[in-house]
């Protein structure tokens, strides 16, 4: 009984080494989106201490930067922004941001068309 014992306990520490060095070498995962012009910009929307127009300026810029880099914008990032086009009355640059996002996520499409038709 103490052969079994001391062999799985001989077994289990290179076991535990191995684990931990391929976890060591583990690649970071690529993102799908790129978020970080995005979430900052909707919470200071929650928060309303940036002025609309401030707010569409700062998207533009992220959106710009995400194209540079080759990457795609999350979900809603081009709602958020045909929502704040519309508040500040430019209806056709609204459109253009919801029917995109309508395009490039199918399973938003009810609402996208429910936002469209607001603005008509």
């Amino acid at each position: 009984m103490f052969k079994k014992k001391e062999t799985l306990t001989g077994l289990a520490l290179p076991v535990v080494i191995a684990c931990a060095m391929l976890t060591g070498c583990a690649t970071k995962p690529v993102s799908l989106y790129q978020w970080d012009g995005y979430q900052p910009q909707v919470y200071e929307y929650l928060k309303g201490q940036k002025s609309v127009p401030e707010q569409i300026d700062a998207l533009e810029k992220a959106r710009d930067t995400v194209s540079t880099k080759d990457q795609a914008l999350p979900p809603g990032f081009r709602a958020h922004l045909g929502m704040l086009y519309a508040t500040v009355g430019k209806s056709a640059e609204a459109r253009q941001q919801l029917t995109e996002e309508k395009e490039r996520f199918p399973e938003s499409s009810a609402y996208m068309d429910f936002l469209l038709s607001k603005l008509q």
